[in-house]
């Protein structure tokens, strides 16, 4: 039940999230978009805003495949983690975090962002099928 909760919960979150990418927050979420992306920073935020849309969808709906959902979006969660550090370390502004103190802080969410999406969807269990 717990888990399920966490999985819904998480499935809200990125879509959420993913709107906010191609509306509202669209210019904030371009702070974590790294200099060295060969990208425009709209692009990688439009683009990951979709994915993220994805990402809910499939993880609130997806139920017989959610382990490999899970383990998918915990790789992604590892993958957009660079952004945030990038955030940190080039003292960039976006969603309130406006102080380094801030931004150093919210790195540690994104381990907990990772544990969610393999927790409530039991996916490392994938790894013990034979």
């Amino acid at each position: 039940m717990i888990k399920n909760l966490i999985r819904i919960g998480l499935g809200a979150f990125m879509l959420l999230a993913g709107i906010g990418h191609m509306t509202y927050a669209r210019e904030t979420f371009q702070a974590q978009v790294p200099d060295w992306i060969p990208l425009s920073k709209d692009f990688v935020v439009l683009a990951s805003g979709v994915v993220e849309i994805l990402f809910g969808l499939a993880m609130i709906f997806f139920t017989k495949q959610k382990q490999y959902v899970g383990l998918a979006l915990a790789i992604f969660f590892v993958l957009i983690f660079p952004g945030n550090i990038a955030q940190y370390t080039e003292h960039r502004d976006g969603f309130g975090l406006d102080t380094d103190f801030k931004r150093l802080l919210r790195l540690f969410f994104q381990p907990v962002l990772i544990f969610f999406a393999l927790y409530s969807t039991d996916a490392l269990k994938v790894f013990k099928k034979s």
